[in-house]
């Protein structure tokens, strides 16, 4: 642990006791808040399930911050928001703003003048009001339709002034509407991946095995009365580890694999220009279908302890190959 600058006037411990501080009054202020989530949270959710266009959220200074990361939350959880800047919207971009909006404000004061600003031209257009604020008696409290108290008994900040629990309970107050507005519409993993597609549980629930297997002329087989050398060079030219074995309808047989390979060589016996593959290889090959998701083609392989699976149809006709170098470099693993 590095030590402390000399000319730091203050303790390791009293850090820590400032630290806990915190925690301690930022989980009562949460618990205040949790004791209001009532008839005004679900009118709140009702209001905005009822949106047909999208959730603006706006906000100034740090509510502006907590303003943003809501309107991330809920676009990812299936209600389409958007952050509006009060400040730059009565300069223009009110105009991202339709009438078929509806506009979610935060203001700890609830006096905010750049918001106060724009309600008016909110309100002719017939935006319907969700305001979070801090003091329910506020000029934009009294204006919304709905209002969420978010006053907390104290701020973190021992002065009293840098907003710290009242961000955090507006933090969670969004998070709140989020997840009550997910789970109202069934929101599922498959919709959350959707609209995460490039993200770690977007890959594990959108791709399937289809989007990473070699199919068509990639795929590693030989007849069932080709040789432990053709099987070789089948194996060598597709790079696979592996080779199919199949029938004259493509209905997979068996599989030769790198360790068939190593076991034939060892048998003195056994002469890979003469003896057949059907001879030598593995006659119950793990498989997958295509339609399954490619994060299943992982657990298989770490289940089994193998490093490559076929792929078959409902008929057992081969119609693909993969190994786990195809999971890696589609991030799948």
């Amino acid at each position: 642990m590095s030590a402390l600058p000399a000319n730091l006037p203050v303790h390791a411990d009293a850090l820590e006791a400032s630290g806990r501080r915190v925690f301690d009054v930022e989980i009562a202020a949460l618990q205040v808040l949790r004791g209001r989530v009532g008839p005004e949270f679900a009118h709140a959710c009702e209001t905005l399930l009822a949106c047909t266009g999208r959730i603006a959220c706006t906000g100034m200074g740090k509510s502006g911050h907590i303003a943003t990361k809501i309107a991330a939350t809920l676009s990812s959880t299936g209600s389409p928001a958007l952050f509006l800047h009060p400040g730059e919207a009565s300069h223009g971009d009110l105009g991202m703003v339709t009438d078929q909006d509806t506009v979610l404000l935060l203001s700890n004061s609830g006096e905010t003048e750049e918001i106060l600003t724009i309600l008016p031209a909110l309100k002719r257009q017939g935006n319907r009001i969700v305001a979070m604020t801090g003091r329910p008696g506020s000029r934009l409290a009294r204006i919304a339709d709905v209002h969420l108290d978010c006053s907390v008994p104290e701020e973190a900040c021992p002065l009293g002034l840098a907003p710290t629990s009242s961000t955090t309970a507006m933090l969670a107050m969004g998070d709140a509407l989020a997840v009550a507005m997910l789970e109202a519409r069934g929101f599922t993993a498959d919709d959350f991946a959707r609209s995460h597609p490039a993200g770690a549980l977007g890959r594990r629930l959108l791709l399937h095995i289809s989007d990473v297997m070699h199919s068509g002329a990639d795929i590693p087989k030989v007849g069932r009365d080709a040789t432990g050398t053709e099987a070789l060079v089948e194996m060598s030219r597709k790079r696979l580890g592996m080779t199919a074995v199949v029938d004259e309808d493509g209905r997979l047989l068996g599989v030769f694999t790198d360790g068939d390979l190593r076991r034939a060589l060892d048998d003195s016996a056994v002469d890979l220009r003469t003896t057949r593959v059907a001879e030598l290889m593995g006659k119950s090959p793990k498989t997958i279908g295509p339609g399954q998701l490619a994060v299943e083609a992982a657990h298989v392989m770490e289940a089994f302890k193998i490093n490559s699976l076929l792929v078959v149809d409902e008929a057992q006709r081969l119609v693909g190959a993969l190994n786990i170098h195809d999971l890696l470099r589609a991030r799948v693993v």
